[in-house]
Order: C-alpha cells, then structure tokens, then sequence
C-alpha cells in the first residue's frame, strides 16, 4: 500500500510539474469568470457556476495537448485573450443594461459605431479593464517557463493524445457532477435563455455564451425546427385567451382625427414630477399631462434593442425577441401594426427622424411597418444644427412642422410618428441650450454673523451624470414645447390627436440616484447610510422608478383631462388607442386599458408588474407594492404563467413569421370553398 501511495504521490507531482501552462490557464480563466459575477452580480463562490465555467475551460483546454508543448502557449494565449474579452464586454453590458451580453447581438452592435462617445462615458468603467490580468499571467508563466528550459523537457515525456484523452474525461466527470447538482428550474431556464443573469449566476459565463452560441443561431435554424410545435402553442394561445374588446367611454372618441406621434428619447416619468429651486424639469410635459390623458403608471418593455424595441412593440403590441433584435433580424416578418390598420381607413402615414436613416434599419422596418415615407437626416432635413447624434431636436420639430403643413395639404387624414433624438445618453454634449437649466439647491440658513435667515446656493446634481440628464431633458421638454406651438401656429392641431410616449428610461446607474435622493445641502455631501434621513435606492425602486409617461392631448378638449394610475404597459397601447381610434389586432399581447380589471405588464426577461406586486424572474422574488397586502403564491405562479405565454408566443410570432403563415393559410382555404 505504501509502495502504491508513494508512486501516485509521484506521479501527482510529475504530472504538475509537467502541466504548468495548461494548470495556469485554466486557473486563471476561471478566476476570471468569478471575477466578472463578483463584480456584477455580486455571486461570489457559488460551486454550480465555478464548475460550469471549469468545464468549458478543460474542454477547450484539452485540444492544447494536440499541440508541440512549444505551441501550446499560442493555443492557450488566443483562447485566454478570448475568454477575457468575453468577461470585459459582458461587464461593460452588465453596467449598461443589467444583464449579459450576447452573439446574437453581433449585428446590432454595429449600432455602437454611431453612439461610441456615450458607450465611452456612459459604460467603460475602471473594473472592466481587471479582467486583463489574466493575459499579462499567462504571459508571465510562459517566459518564466522558457528560462527554465521547461518546454524541451516537458517535449520529451508529454503524450499529447494520451493527455488529451485524460483531460477530457476529467471533463466528463466534472460534468456528471455539475449535471446531479441541476434543478428542473436551471435547466428550464437554461434552454429559454430570457433570464440571462439567472444563467450566468447558476452556470458561468462561459456555459452561458456556449448556450447562446447555441441559442443564437435559432433564426437560421428555427424555420427549420420546431414549427408545428410553435404554431400548435400559437393557434392555443389566441384561441383560449380572453381578449375583451367592448366598448367603453373611449370609443371611437378619436375616429377620423389625425395623430402626431412623439417618441420622447430617455425620458422617464419622474421628470415630469421633479423641479429645482420652483423650476420645473419639464413644464410642457407636465402641463400636457394635466391637461390630457395622463397614463402614470406607464412602462416601456424594451430589451436590447432599446429605441428599436419600443417601436416595434408600440406598433405591434407584441414584445422584443427573445434573441437579438426584430430591427436587425427579423424587421422582414408581416407583423399588424397601427400605421397598416390605419391605411385600411385612409390615412396617410409617415414616420420622421433626425438621425441616420440606417439607424437600427429604420429605412427597412419602417417600410415593413407599413408608413407611406420615412422622413430622415440628410435626405430630407437641412442640418443646420446638430446636438448629440444628429440634427436638434428643435430643429427637427420646425422643419417637421413645415413637412406635416405640406402633407395635409395632400391628404385627408393622416398619422405621423416624429422621433426625438438630442435626449440621448451621454447626456452633456447637447450644446449651450441645455446647460442654461440650473440644478443647483437653494436653501435658507442662518447667517452665523448677523443671525438672519439668508439664501444659500450649493451645486447639488451639479456636475452628475443625473444632472446632465436633467439638463437634457429640459431642453428636449421645451423643444416639445415649441412643437406644440408650431403646430398650433399653422393650423396643425385642429382635428389632432397629441400622443406622446417615453421609449425607455435613461439607463442612468442605480448609483447616481444616491446623491439625488440622500443630499445634505449644509454639508454638500451625501447623507451618511446610518443617518434616519437616508433613503435608499433598492432594486425595486430601482426598476419602478424607469417608468415613462404616456400622454393623449387633444387642443380641443375631445380627450378630457384624468390620470389613470393603472399599471400599463407598451404593449397596451395597439388596443387602447385602437378603440379610441376604430381599429384593433387580434395579435396585439396588451389590453385596452379602459377594458380590463387587473393588469400585468410583461417584460422581456419575464419580470412582471401589476398593481399588486414587482416580480423579479433573475431574483425568484417579489415585492408586494401596496403596505399590508399579501399576495399567495397560487396569484405569482398565475402572473408568472402569463408572462411564460407571453414571451413564447410572441417569439414564435417574430421567429417563426406566423402572422402571414396564418394569413396565407386562410387565403388558401377561403379559395379552396366552393362558389
């Protein structure tokens, strides 16, 4: 026995001794992958994702024993230089959008090459670049090695084929054992890939991106695959789905009237509600939303594709892909949307923006979305003032209003969509206009001397990122302001519909709302977490607060001024605006508003909200909302089902075209009846 001890003790310390390079990589990378949870999603040392992310990197790592040990370091270095741009571009997603990143969105990262100065400012942090130790490691291993004349040795006793072999199935047993630890939770959620962190967390990065690799291709493949399957679970869906469509005081109230869309960019609802010193951040929003149809509790469910995403779902009624973007991938698909129901009543549609006209595809997904002409940059504007990504907002507005002029001119009716754009992150490079905005404090204090009440002025939000958001968005609030007039000055709001919407939220860190809400103006400094004033900005409060607002002014008064505190949602507003408006989809996800009791809004990655509860898919929690309700758990899994026949529903619509299969199918058997 002790003969048997002492030769595996040998073998052991032989086997290290020849198997640095490979022992290094593998370390390395997988300290990497903890490293990037560590710093996202604060999952420190979890097992499951330590071994998820060890099995990829001993797969990977087994092929380097094909290798001459002499070109092993090549084989190793390109894969760490790899894996560690991996860990770095998912940190710098996860900073921005609070989730990881993925290959299906290759295509849409080309969006990056027009906003690189926000993606530098508003994104790339300090930490991002931690992960780049592993290369200068692995670097420093090699050249130790080599001075130790540790590769001709190593060249004399190595098998690389036999190596090979061993490394896999330690690849395998590892495996087995990552396998038995699975819940039927993990592996639903791995297979579905909407809530990416959860995977990430119970799986590490590198299964992860392995999986979306897998994933991410399911638009070449899907057609293929899955069809029968998916169309069974649409044709179910509708046929079961209450979708109650009666009229209400709303109906028909806006039938014949000419619409003016505005896509606010970046604004978020509390804008409307936030002053400094008197002042208000946006008094045209809010004087518009105390006159009109002010929806309160209103959310964008936007995912990847931001702008992109809250178009496509402001006209379809559907939700965002499950992968990648409908912009880039699937903007080919028949979908109904609000400017083709809108045709069949003769109205002339058009769709407006000032920045490029390839932005997010918009000259091909406008045209699919069925609007007559999209009005964008240097094809149809004179730029004779730029802010930020493109052509002003105020320039955009008074050039549009001479457009629009010339359009009702032509035309009976019409319905236009004007996208903002000078409201864009990074937020401080807009131009003069928007630093005049002040948002320091005034405060009254005591003069020490004289003992008099004076005041006092201190900076406050005055060099934040959050501060130049409200900047911003002050100048975009009176470039709305003067849109308004402009209109009303030609002539343009007689029979018109004024409806306006926040396409997502600023994407402002959760951080920056620390000095917002926790300023001491007599210390100019934050309040300390262990002071009673101190109010904390958790991740519930954190996602409610990124609601937008949703407005329908009338000059006329046909839309009486209310507030509706209803939870909605962007998906609602095809069949809320449809009734006002005499039109309707049977595709549409949402509800009329005005027509349902109890709603739930959906996001992408299967969070949903109602008037009761926040619920977190990522967290496998909730928050109840209103202080000494409860909810059962029969209510979260009823929502939670929803929000699964939600999103799968409406990813077979975009994947599998089934709006136009489903009307090529009743055109065919409408023909095949006899006459």
């Amino acid at each position: 026995m002790k003969k048997i001890i002492e030769k595996a003790r040998k073998n052991t310390i032989r086997y290290a001794k020849t198997n640095v390079l490979f022992f290094t990589f593998v370390i390395i990378n997988v300290m990497n992958g903890m490293l990037l949870r560590f710093l996202s999603v604060k999952n420190y040392f979890e097992i499951k994702p330590i071994l998820g992310d060890l099995i990829i990197v001993l797969l990977v790592g087994a092929f380097g024993y094909l290798f001459k040990p002499k070109n092993q370091f090549k084989y190793y270095l390109g894969w760490t230089i790899f894996f560690t741009l991996l860990c770095l571009i998912n940190s710098m997603y996860y900073t921005n959008y609070l989730s990881y990143a993925s290959i299906s969105l290759l295509a849409t990262s080309l969006q990056i090459v027009d906003v690189g100065d926000a993606v530098v400012q508003n994104v790339m942090e300090l930490k991002d670049f931690s992960y780049l130790w592993s290369i200068f490691a692995l670097i420093f291993v090699h050249i130790s090695l080599k001075k130790k004349e540790y590769y001709p040795k190593v060249s004399k006793i190595e098998v690389g084929k036999i190596r090979f072999m061993n490394t896999l199935i330690g690849a395998l047993i590892v495996t087995g054992f990552f396998v038995s630890m699975l819940t039927s939770l993990d592996v639903s959620r791995l297979g579905k890939q909407w809530n990416r962190e959860y995977v990430a967390m119970k799986f590490g990065i590198f299964m992860y991106q392995a999986n979306d690799i897998f994933t991410s291709i399911q638009p070449q493949i899907s057609p293929l695959f899955g069809y029968d399957e998916n169309y069974k679970g649409f044709r179910n869906y509708y046929e079961t789905r209450e979708n109650n469509t009666d009229a209400n005081s709303y109906t028909n109230v806006l039938k014949d009237k000419n619409v003016i869309v505005i896509h606010a960019e970046s604004i978020q609802d509390f804008l409307l509600h936030t002053e400094f010193n008197g002042n208000d951040v946006t008094p045209n929003l809010k004087r518009l939303a105390n006159e009109g149809l002010y929806f309160s509790n209103f959310h964008a469910q936007e995912s990847v594709g931001t702008s992109s995403d809250t178009e496509f779902t402001f006209n379809t009624g559907l939700m965002p892909a499950n992968s990648g973007t409908v912009a880039i991938s699937y903007w080919d698909r028949d979908y109904v949307t609000i400017p083709k129901l809108l045709k069949e009543q003769g109205y002339y549609t058009f769709s407006m923006h000032g920045n490029n006209c390839t932005f997010w595809n918009r000259n091909n997904v406008h045209k699919s979305f069925g609007y007559d002409n999209f009005y964008c940059y240097t094809k149809d504007y004179k730029i004779d003032e730029t802010i930020g990504l493109g052509l002003s907002d105020k320039s955009f507005f008074r050039q549009s209003t001479e457009k629009i002029s010339t359009i009702k001119g032509k035309y009976d009716k019409f319905y236009g969509l004007a996208i903002m754009l000078s409201n864009h992150t990074p937020f401080n490079n807009a131009g003069k206009d928007i630093t005049d905005f002040d948002v320091s404090m005034n405060y009254q204090k005591k003069n020490d001397t004289t003992g008099e009440e004076e005041t006092v002025n201190v900076p406050y939000m005055e060099g934040t990122k959050l501060g130049s958001y409200f900047k911003s968005a002050h100048y975009a609030d009176e470039a709305i302001g003067d849109f308004i007039n402009e209109l009303d000055a030609s002539g343009l709001l007689e029979n018109t519909a004024i409806v306006i919407y926040g396409d997502h939220d600023a994407k402002v860190k959760k951080s920056e709302y620390e000095k917002f809400y926790n300023y001491d103006p007599e210390t100019d400094a934050v309040l300390d977490k262990n002071d009673s004033r101190y109010k904390e900005v958790d991740y519930y409060q954190y996602e409610l607060n990124r609601r937008v607002p949703f407005i329908i002014w009338t000059k006329d008064n046909t839309i009486k001024h209310k507030e509706v505190s209803k939870v909605m949602g962007m998906y609602d507003v095809l069949p809320t605006l449809g009734n006002m408006l005499g039109f309707q989809s049977k595709y549409a996800l949402g509800h009329d508003i005005f027509n349902v009791e109890d709603n739930v809004v959906v996001f992408p990655d299967a969070n949903w909200l109602t008037d009761k509860m926040y619920y977190s898919h990522q967290k496998d929690e909730g928050k109840v909302l209103n202080e000494g309700e409860t909810v059962s758990s029969d209510y979260i899994k009823k929502y939670s089902k929803i929000a699964d026949d939600d999103i799968s529903v409406s990813n077979s619509i975009i994947v599998y075209d089934l709006i136009r299969k489903t009307q090529q199918s009743s055109t065919v058997n409408e023909n095949s009846l006899p006459k």
